[in-house]
């Protein structure tokens, strides 16, 4: 079954809901148990207490598994959240934890103070680094963590050979694949322990909930379930239903997400004033090779680099711009233009550029390119 189509029908079934082509929401804390034997345990029911599942999350965590290829998903408040847990799930005091240099920057935040506090060591690597990642693994490393494309640089990381220097050393390897989904990259295909994704971007798709994933298989579930239930994450029914609706369109708009920032990112590089695009599925991009050889897809994320500017240059064209609004997020159905700050421990990033992260919407590319032009007349560029 193609994954249109999985994404159509799974995780829902009119016949349990009097028909209705959605999983209704369902808000419950208590749930009445039948019987004794359910109270006790012998007598095996669905669902026992409002935080540990409902019909409502099940139909989501269905959906993904299905999408995701995976053995269970778990749901978290955020893609912050999802990324907590992937990582408590393989270390604990004493743990070397391998963080790729690119990563989000709540990821970095959590390494450095609240996993710092719990004993737990972060060593920052090159992106690039591939099979060479090898070298950096101790006794006690317990996880090496990618994101790939990286966050703002959009370096794209030798998945299978991290993943088999990982193996070989029995280390647990996690991904944040927020950029591609699994309709473009399926990390557990490719070997990855536990599968992250922030469904508040593409997933839920019009920028009004948050919710995280973590998909894994086998023994690796069986944990992750465990680890999450004894934080005590849980989701509200509504922002689980708005991602199952989100969901449901998520192809399409990917589609034209791609097709969309393709054409853009094209259109960029051909300015005098642009350095460079940084956008792995525009051929001649950084990180495009890989990006052919192990995706299917892309997301409508990408970071440019343009000649230098002032504050107020900057400042001149992203407070006027009429399309482009300046928040943090991405993936949903509006444009978004925000300066990017790069940070940086294994390996400097550097320029003396001015990056920009853009994320292409689904507004038509003609009026975003006159928005684009505008904004950058208003800064001094030369169009």
């Amino acid at each position: 079954m193609k994954d249109e189509t999985k994404i159509v029908v799974s995780g829902r079934n009119p016949k349990d809901h009097a028909g209705a082509v959605n999983t209704p929401v369902y808000h419950a804390s208590t749930i009445i148990y039948p019987s004794l034997a359910a109270i006790r345990g012998t007598e095996k029911i669905p669902y026992t207490y409002g935080r540990r599942g409902t019909p409502t999350t099940s139909a989501l965590q269905g959906a993904m598994n299905a999408l995701e290829g995976a053995d269970g998903t778990m749901l978290t408040p955020s893609g912050a959240s999802a990324v907590s847990l992937a990582i408590m799930t393989a270390v604990s005091a004493g743990s070397h934890l391998l963080m790729v240099d690119s990563a989000y920057q709540p990821t970095r935040k959590l390494c450095d103070q609240l996993l710092t506090d719990y004993g737990v060591e972060t060593e920052y690597y090159d992106p690039l680094i591939g099979g060479d990642i090898a070298n950096l693994i101790r006794d006690n490393t317990t996880m090496i963590f990618m994101e790939s494309p990286g966050s703002q640089t959009f370096e794209v990381q030798d998945v299978p050979a991290i993943v088999a220097a990982a193996q070989k050393a029995g280390v647990k390897t996690a991904i944040d694949n927020t950029w591609a989904t699994p309709l473009n990259f399926r990390p557990l295909d490719f070997g990855v322990d536990f599968s992250i994704l922030a469904a508040t971007k593409y997933v839920v798709g019009h920028a009004d909930a948050l919710l995280g994933t973590v998909a894994a298989k086998g023994d690796n579930f069986t944990k992750l379930e465990r680890v999450h239930g004894n934080i005590g994450f849980s989701v509200g029914p509504d922002d689980v239903f708005l991602a199952l609706r989100g969901l449901r369109t998520m192809p399409t708009r990917m589609k034209q997400h791609r097709q969309a920032a393709l054409d853009i990112a094209a259109w960029l590089e051909g300015m005098s004033f642009v350095r460079k695009v940084f956008y792995p599925a525009l051929p001649g991009a950084p990180g495009h090779d890989l990006w052919q050889r192990d995706f299917t897809g892309a997301g409508g994320l990408f970071s440019v680099e343009l000649e230098p500017c002032s504050e107020e240059q900057l400042a001149a064209m992203l407070d006027n711009m009429r399309l482009f609004g300046m928040g943090y997020s991405w993936g949903g159905f509006e444009s978004l233009i925000v300066p990017c700050k790069i940070v940086r421990t294994a390996k400097p990033f550097e320029t003396d550029g001015q990056m920009l992260r853009l994320n292409i919407g689904l507004e038509h590319v003609d009026d975003l390119k006159a928005d684009l032009n505008e904004g950058f007349a208003r800064a001094g560029y030369k169009t």
